[in-house]
């Protein structure tokens, strides 16, 4: 008897294994599982299974392989077969330096993992500490985002499957950068989802913006609970990440007395235990909610961190002078002092796009800086967007070098969205490979829908299914030699290394961050202990009222220290030594 080809299958009246070309009829046991006599116990083999006696064999869904994709056969998969080299890494856990967010796909030409290994030398010299993955699970296509996965278990095979995953990770960890996985635990993608065939793992009825709602509170979700934190485990045990994003936390629906975020916690801080280092989750939340990441003990969920996109809002604003939808609260240089005060802007404060009062106050006392993850451009910023175009499509190149200085100076953990550090051309639009035409239509209207009060034009958004879609999203890794593109590169390395080695900017207290700032003359002073961060919003000079003995990093020629006072160039930052 062979347990690997275990099922939960409630659903099914019977169940059929067909494993390496032959068919094992598969008994029910307690608890709605379903186990298949004599099946091949050992070897690499392509298996499925027919329910109800259905003709064509659908993929397990726990499935580690989908070779041939997510409609074929799973194949099994040896996790411990790998022989790691990284015993010399020690993850420093979620500390404030900078975070790497790369989209496999397209962070190469070759759009593989293998080909991405090639580049974390690059990395490790940009002085990033983790690289952030999107969703590398199975999904249907060729190509897509990662937020339509249907099988959690399988790494997708387009870019190297599974082994190629561990060899990643290995690398990088030898090379000094840690690894955080995106995982999508809200929803399934629309094609290719067989799993509840087999079972409830959705809830009808309970819809977020993507679809039907995992079963995470209603009859049978025990197990549902089960097949999600078994997944969470998997990534730290089989694939030696450091620490998972959690996708849009906001869209889990679970009314139970112990939510499944605080599951999440207390599950990876067994892990970490059994591991002996460091592990540690960050959510995607639109809710404001400091309750997620207070500790447990004070009536929290006690995940590491959350994002907090009202940063990024504040900062676009204050940079691009956007103001069109959501942007309309942050319409001030007051609203990027509040958030860098605060860790919210909303934070029981009414906000004009939801027409409703958002968010609650953060307690200092309970929280710290670095647990906030901050971004002045991400994934769904930009392929959000009409036409995925990135600050760099219209902005100059001090703006873009002003952008990075309120991110990396900031006192928030900063991320950066791949090519962002070179001011990359490239676009990053919404793309997808659906097989299914009707699905691709469907995706791309919904899509419009979605953002529809952001007030685009439906044409000017490209077609999420054509392949030049896709393609227009990859680095053009050439652009690094062009004049401004490789001054604005080296300003990013110099402010990281200045991240790295400055205390000032690295402490983790809310109670060491204050702020001055002039709206009518457009400049902003971000007191960080002995270290200042002034910015000069105005198209034009401005004399900007802080003592400061010592420039630490400019953007911009033309700064001046004066007896009391610091001149800044239009649009120009600096980082000063009180």
């Amino acid at each position: 008897m062979s347990s690997r080809f275990d099922v939960w299958a409630p659903k099914a009246q019977s169940l059929t294994l067909v494993a390496g070309g032959e068919q094992y009829p598969m008994t029910s046991r307690s608890g709605g599982w379903w186990e298949a006599p004599g099946a091949p116990a050992d070897g690499d083999v392509d298996y499925g299974y027919l329910i109800n006696g259905a003709a064509d064999p659908v993929p397990d869904p726990r499935s580690r392989r989908q070779p041939e994709g997510v409609h074929s056969l799973s194949r099994t998969f040896d996790a411990g077969a790998y022989s790691w080299g990284d015993s010399g890494w020690a993850s420093p856990g979620l500390d404030g330096n900078v975070i790497y967010e790369m989209h496999i796909g397209t962070f190469t030409p070759e759009g593989t993992l293998d080909a991405a290994i090639g580049k974390l030398d690059y990395l490790a010299g940009l002085g990033v500490q983790y690289v952030e993955l999107l969703p590398v699970n199975a999904f249907n296509g060729t190509h897509n985002w990662g937020y339509d996965g249907v099988l959690w278990y399988a790494v997708q095979e387009t870019y190297g499957g599974p082994k190629a995953y561990q060899r990643f990770v290995d690398a990088a960890h030898q090379r000094g950068l840690g690894i955080i996985q995106d995982v999508v635990y809200n929803h399934l993608g629309p094609s290719g989802n067989y799993i509840t065939q087999f079972a409830p793992y959705l809830t009808e009825g309970k819809a977020n913006t993507w679809g039907d709602s995992l079963n995470l509170d209603g009859p049978q979700s025990d197990e549902v609970r089960r097949y999600v934190i078994d997944n969470l485990l998997m990534w730290f045990r089989d694939f030696h990440v450091d620490g998972l994003r959690l996708d849009a936390v906001h869209a889990l629906h679970d009314e139970r007395a112990i939510h499944i975020l605080e599951e999440f916690a207390v599950e990876t801080d067994r892990c970490a235990a059994e591991l002996g280092k460091p592990l540690f989750l960050v959510a995607e939340s639109d809710l404001n909610n400091p309750r997620l990441i207070a500790p447990r003990s004070a009536g929290g969920y006690g995940l590491a961190g959350q994002w907090s996109d009202d940063f990024h809002h504040a900062a676009h604003v204050n940079v691009t002078g956007e103001t069109v939808g959501y942007y309309e609260d942050f319409d001030s240089i007051g609203a990027l002092a509040k958030v860098y005060t605060d860790g919210f802007f909303h934070n029981g404060t009414w906000s004009s796009f939801r027409e409703r009062s958002h968010g609650r106050p953060i307690d200092p006392a309970k929280h710290t800086l670095h647990q906030l993850v901050v971004c002045t451009q991400n994934h769904d910023q930009i392929g959000n967007r009409a036409a995925g175009d990135r600050i760099s499509a219209t902005l100059p190149p001090v703006q873009l070098a002003q952008a990075a200085v309120l991110n990396i100076a900031g006192p928030f953990t900063p991320m950066l969205f791949m090519g962002e550090e070179y001011g990359a051309a490239t676009p990053w639009p919404f793309f997808t490979s659906h097989p299914e035409p009707e699905l691709g239509k469907a995706t791309a209207e919904g899509r419009l829908r979605e953002f529809e009060k952001m007030g685009w034009d439906p044409e000017t958004v490209p077609n999420p299914q054509d392949p030049e879609t896709f393609a227009s999203a990859k680095l053009d890794w050439s652009e690094q030699e062009r004049p401004d593109q490789a001054r604005l590169l080296n300003l990013y390395r110099d402010l990281i290394a200045l991240r790295r080695e400055n205390k000032d900017l690295h402490n983790p207290d809310f109670t060491a961050v204050s702020v001055d700032f002039d709206e009518d003359q457009q400049w902003l002073v971000l007191h960080r202990g002995g270290t200042v961060v002034v910015v000069n919003f105005a198209e034009a000079e401005r004399e900007v009222p802080v003592a400061a003995r010592k420039v630490l990093l400019s953007t911009a020629p033309g700064e001046s220290i004066g007896d009391g006072t610091v001149t800044l160039p239009a649009h120009g930052a600096a980082i000063l030594k009180v």
